[in-house]
């Protein structure tokens, strides 16, 4: 990468694959750490924040990077595994250089950076911030409103100060195909501050799928800080066990609270969800399984499994009752399973086809006895049925392992070696 390399802007690089030597892929670029420098100097580029695939975060020096070509990113193959801890003086670029505000110098016009671009310097190995693309006025890349510009670093002045209200459009459409596990991992490594903004900026439905990935903090921390309003219908866009795992955690005037102000139907699910103890079928279960009557076809059948909103373990299977539909439900007959629906004629009604061989689980059964129920048994998913014979939900794989890892599984890398920092 000699002095007349391209400029490259930092949102075409996250995401992108980071390679050793050999073709093998080490994981991806996540965001870039900047040092601010006195005046209006370009900020040098100091490395690259990775996400190796056990999910942790690792600093990569720009002195290891040997390529920035077709979207992707090539090493020397020695990296320090370390976790990355960001320093004072440092600068995350996605997470705290877009969105936001400043004013141009010549003119003193009020501008939102939308993206930034990086450049090596001529015979160096040294990288800096060279150009900043820019929008006229508060919008950020969401606004149409604006002329947009490309400017030199020091044609900008506030980078150096700590904004009260940066917004976050640019970042959140940066990150806008990363799965919900993903996008958390981001949010987890962000400052309170700029967790909060971007998590405002979230549509209800990704920010409910971020949530339900995010360690108990994060979700008690970022909930508090919406308006009660939007907090509520950010829990109804959540599965109703992950929301009541949440609501839990708060204390009781705020849990009523937000229970009041969410649709009587969610609220419904999730206090009864919040009626069975934690760490049992009933605490486990999901509420909203895929429910057919028995006159219903395969054809039908298909149809709800195909439904992009459902989970995998979910899909696996649905299952036969009595009206009424919804959970509870009236009395089950049995389930069928998502290879047995492709194996029949469409028009074969799904009450031909119960698999009722295995008990269901009691909503009281323990975890232990759950997670040897799914093992012994190779599924994905059980239903939870009460003495009267009615469907209350469905425990699914996910949610077992999810009580059966270490409480702060989530922010611990089991694949990599232990460390803090970096050299």
């Amino acid at each position: 990468m000699a002095g007349g390399a391209p400029r490259i802007f930092v949102s075409h690089l996250s995401g992108s694959p980071v390679f050793d030597p050999n073709g093998d892929q080490v994981g991806r670029v996540r965001d870039l750490v900047a040092m601010l420098r006195v005046g209006r100097r370009p900020p040098r580029l100091l490395g690259m924040v990775v996400e190796v695939l056990s999910r942790r975060r690792i600093f990569v020096p720009m002195t290891r990077i040997t390529g920035l070509e077709s979207g992707q990113v090539i090493t020397t193959g020695v990296v320090n595994m370390r976790r990355f801890e960001q320093r004072p003086t440092e600068r995350l670029v996605l997470g705290e250089l877009l969105d936001r505000r400043g004013r141009l110098v010549e003119t003193g016009e009020e501008v939102t950076v939308l993206d930034v671009a990086i450049q090596q310097l001529p015979a160096r190995r040294d990288w800096e911030i060279d150009r900043v693309f820019v929008r006229k006025g508060k919008g950020g890349v969401l606004s149409r409103k604006g002329e947009t510009l490309t400017v030199e670093w020091s044609a900008v002045s506030g980078f150096s100060l700590e904004e009260d209200a940066q917004g976050a459009e640019s970042l959140v459409a940066t990150f806008e195909r990363m799965r919900p596990a993903d996008l958390a991992n981001v949010l987890h490594h962000l400052s309170p501050k700029r967790r909060a903004e971007v998590a405002a900026a979230l549509d209800d439905d990704r920010l409910a799928d971020v949530l339900e990935e995010l360690p108990e903090d994060d979700q008690i921390e970022i909930l508090g800080k919406l308006q009660e309003e939007r907090a509520a219908d950010v829990l109804e866009a959540m599965d109703p066990d992950d929301a009541a795992d949440l609501l839990s955690e708060l204390p009781e005037e705020d849990k009523e609270r937000l229970l009041t102000l969410m649709r009587p139907d969610d609220a419904a699910d999730v206090r009864r969800l919040m009626s069975y103890e934690e760490r049992t079928a009933g605490g486990l279960m999901t509420t909203e399984p895929i429910v057919l009557r028995p006159d219903a076809t395969v054809a039908d059948a298909l149809a709800r499994v195909r439904q992009q909103d459902l989970s995998p373990a979910l899909a696996a299977q649905v299952y036969v009752c009595r009206p009424p539909d919804e959970t509870p439900t009236g009395k089950f007959l049995g389930t069928v399973h998502f290879q047995r629906l492709l194996r029949d004629p469409p028009f074969t009604l799904v009450g031909a086809l119960v698999d009722n061989d295995l008990p269901p689980l009691a909503p009281d059964t323990p975890l232990p006895a759950v997670t040897g129920y799914l093992a012994a048994y190779n599924l994905v998913a059980a239903p939870v049925v009460d003495e009267s014979g009615s469907l209350l939900g469905a425990v699914t794989v996910d949610d077992v392992l999810d009580h059966l890892l270490p409480e702060d599984w989530r922010e611990t890398d089991f694949l990599a070696a232990e460390g803090v920092g970096r050299g």
